[in-house]
């Protein structure tokens, strides 16, 4: 694989990122199943692996740092994410309110569970995982500086922050002389487009690595959602059936696009998979998106797509399909960013 820069923090990783959100009780339970998994996709070349504390509360974290012991771990650049409750179960309501957030006083205790649950001395990509109003950005960043100056963490991003909030934290980073978010992880598909629009440019402006989630959108784009055939059924659409219930007309544009999506990677000669994590590799923004595999057999669709190169035509009949900084669904982005015109969106394609 060629290996692309993370923003400007020197490191540098493999155009895939595996995520380990279905390393667990929430996708595979079985550990020596997921650690398989782990273990063929760092065979395969991919040396950047994601996931969070709340993932299976923990339980990701734990299998993650079985994977990469024995000598595994200082050939991966290990990132995980703070913020989620640990004391309910992920999307519960509930639970201690200062077991949670992006405080000083959580922070500091979390990355400890966190560095015990994963087997390491340091997280090379510590995040947070989502903003909070009620906490001042200076608060978090500065004890995430400390983190970094006492060697637990290499470096800090943020994920599924809107623009302004990326923009205000560079900004505080620089007036009171604290370490700065070095990377965002948003949500980013075919499907999901709305950061184009604004997070994109602001990534390219501050010079920050770009880590999409979902490039799947959920599933919709795994080739298994057409028209005129039964909705699959999955553990996610159980979990969250508002985001595949097709009596939604938000869901119905998800299947339409979807639908026009997998007949023009047919055209094209290529798995809808592949179509739509080459997509997001295509901005020139894009670090590496996140794949999630729960079996072996996803994870074996989904590697090849590092090695697809989308031709200007087969971009411009997707941007026909859902436009430049569109998002179908508001239930599938993080926030809505504001849309802007069309010419400036259209810088998105590679020069």
């Amino acid at each position: 694989m060629d290996y692309r820069s993370l923003g400007r923090t020197g490191m540098h990783v493999s155009p895939l990122c595996l995520g380990a959100m279905m390393f667990g009780a929430w996708g595979e339970p079985d550990h020596d199943t997921s650690i398989g998994i782990i273990h063929r996709a760092l065979d395969a070349g991919i040396n950047f692996i994601d996931t969070a504390d709340v993932y299976s509360q923990g339980e990701s974290e734990v299998i993650v740092g079985k994977a990469l012991a024995g000598g595994r771990r200082d050939d991966v650049i290990l990132a995980t994410k703070f913020h989620g409750p640990m004391d309910v179960p992920m999307g519960a309501p509930g639970g201690d309110p200062n077991r949670r957030g992006n405080s000083r006083r959580w922070i500091v205790a979390e990355v400890e569970a966190s560095l015990r649950r994963l087997q390491t001395d340091w997280i090379d990509l510590y995040q947070v995982h989502r903003p909070e109003h009620d906490t001042d950005v200076e608060e978090t960043l500065a004890a995430l500086t400390d983190l970094q100056r006492a060697g637990k963490i290499r470096a800090f991003g943020s994920s599924t922050f809107p623009a302004w909030q990326v923009v205000e934290a560079q900004w505080v980073s620089e007036r009171r002389a604290l370490g700065r978010f070095v990377s965002e992880q948003p949500p980013y598909s075919m499907l999901v487009r709305g950061i184009e629009a604004d997070l994109l440019p602001v990534a390219q402006q501050y010079g920050l690595g770009v880590i999409p989630w979902s490039p799947l959108a959920g599933g919709w784009l795994t080739g298994r959602y057409r028209k005129g055939q039964d909705a699959p059924q999955s553990s996610r659409a159980q979990r969250m059936p508002a985001r595949y219930d097709l009596s939604n007309p938000d869901n119905q544009r998800k299947l339409e696009a979807a639908d026009a999506l997998a007949v023009l990677a047919e055209e094209a000669g290529l798995s809808l998979v592949h179509l739509a994590i080459a997509f997001v590799l295509a901005h020139p923004a894009v670090t590496a998106p996140i794949i999630g595999p729960r079996t072996m057999e996803q994870l074996e669709t989904q590697l090849g797509a590092a090695d697809v190169t989308l031709s200007a035509d087969v971009l411009d009949r997707i941007d026909a399909i859902v436009p430049p900084g569109v998002t179908l669904s508001r239930t599938d982005a993080g926030y809505v960013p504001p849309a802007l015109s069309d010419p400036f969106l259209r810088r998105r394609r590679v020069a």
